[in-house]
Parts: C-alpha cells; sequence; structure tokens
C-alpha cells in the first residue's frame, strides 16, 4: 500500500494495489475509488484532502496482526 499527498493539488492518493484502472467512480464529492477489471478497489483518491483530513501530509498507517 502506499500513501501519497500532493500539495500542488492538495490530493491524497492511497493506492491499495498497483494495477490498471477500468473504472473510477465518484462516491461523494471529492471522493474518488477506483477498481480494476475485475471491480476490485485498487485505489481512492480525496481531492481538497487538506479540508478533509488532519495533516494529510503526514498521514500515519497503523496495521494490527
Amino acid at each position: 500500500m502506499k500513501v501519497n499527498y500532493d500539495s500542488q493539488t492538495d490530493t491524497l492518493t492511497v493506492i491499495l494495489r498497483d494495477a490498471p484502472v477500468a473504472e473510477s467512480d465518484e462516491t461523494r464529492p471529492g471522493i474518488i475509488l477506483d477498481y480494476d477489471g475485475a471491480g476490485n478497489l485498487i485505489s481512492l483518491e480525496i481531492l481538497d484532502a487538506s479540508k478533509r483530513v488532519e495533516e494529510p501530509a503526514s498521514v500515519t498507517i497503523a496495521a494490527q496482526g
């Protein structure tokens, strides 16, 4: 998984799997979900991230095993 914040476009992108995007769906204004050819979620994009996410440039990922 990769998380990238682009301050130029104020976009936070979470890539779950490296695969070609077959379809995108804006589920809510500014929230875009990308799917592969089999319909699996591969990434999500948050537009205007600084208004929606606290400190988007320093996102912390916590995993539980």
